[in-house]
């Protein structure tokens, strides 16, 4: 198995329905990240649980920690749920199960002022593929609550021993400064990245708005994705059982320009989380499908 074929499957899960990923690869130990939470950046603040009656009745929250309301655009869809984990596999050509793939909801919070969800993805290539390619690769998005654009984004790469820490601010004006240990990237307004633009897909309201685009920071560059209605009653069987599924077929613009040699379909489930259950892509060196095998 080639490394471009490995880095090609690493792009197709980590970044879901954006675009292919470019890593940045420094001599560093050779440790593999856990699954595992990273620590929160400086200024996230977890949003407490609602307390519970005796009869195990929510009640009242303590004084809300969100100063400011929650746009409707994606609340009026399926909330994402804390706590919420996704597992799929990944297949390569004729090659099955060559990485393993976690989409998590870690929390919902405040992070700089703003209502903020905390999405993580986990991608760790498998036995054989794991012998001659070690990947255990961690991604952090806080995106914002209501649009789920990208107010931070990170990248934790341990990949044939060789790891790469990434944090990236994101900001339209420039103007915000970076803490320490991260750096400022210039983006368009309205900004997502790959873990926001898979649960922003999520919570369209396909009925009614049949083609969405949006800028998409990968961490090294912004493209323009286009995902557009292609139908509702898809048949699809994956590891996690049968479906039925709304088909999103997913184009990606840089500077204007589609990649034409990269192609990519989403298919979610038409129950009421709208659950991601398979992603199709058409890479220039091979073709894949990463399949959900469980979800809770």
């Amino acid at each position: 198995m080639s490394r471009r074929i490995t880095l090609g499957l690493t792009a197709v899960a980590a970044l879901g329905c954006a675009a292919v990923a470019f890593y940045w690869l420094h001599a560093r130990s050779n440790q593999p990240l856990p699954d595992a939470p990273a620590p929160e950046p400086p200024g996230f603040h977890e949003a407490p649980a609602p307390e519970k009656h005796p009869d195990g009745a929510p009640g009242k929250s303590p004084a809300p920690i969100e100063p400011k309301r929650v746009p409707p655009a994606v609340e009026s869809g399926p909330l994402l749920r804390a706590g919420e984990t996704l597992e799929f596999t990944a297949n390569v050509s004729k090659l099955d199960n060559v990485a393993n793939l976690k989409l998590q909801v870690a929390s919902r919070g405040n992070f700089l002022g703003k209502s903020t969800w905390h999405l993580q993805a986990f991608v760790h290539t498998e036995n054989p593929l794991r012998m001659v390619f070690e990947l255990d690769d961690q991604f952090d998005s806080y995106s914002e609550a209501g649009a789920l654009t990208s107010l931070q984004y990170e990248m934790h790469l341990s990949e044939r021993g060789q790891k790469v820490e990434s944090i990236q601010r994101l900001t339209a004006t420039g103007a915000e400064p970076a803490p320490g240990d991260a750096a400022a990237a210039r983006v368009l307004p309205g900004t997502r990245d790959p873990l926001g633009m898979m649960q922003y897909l999520r919570n369209v309201d396909w009925a009614k708005t049949p083609e969405v685009r949006s800028p998409v920071y990968d961490g090294h560059k912004l493209y323009d994705v286009r995902a557009k209605l292609a139908g509702t009653s898809a048949s699809v069987t994956v590891p996690a059982g049968s479906y039925t599924a709304s088909k999103i077929n997913i184009r990606v613009l840089e500077n204007g320009v589609e990649m034409k040699d990269a192609s990519f379909t989403l298919y979610l489930a038409n129950t009421t989380a709208r659950t991601p259950v398979l992603l199709e892509a058409i890479l220039p060196f091979a073709t894949a499908r990463v399949e959900l095998v469980k979800s809770n």
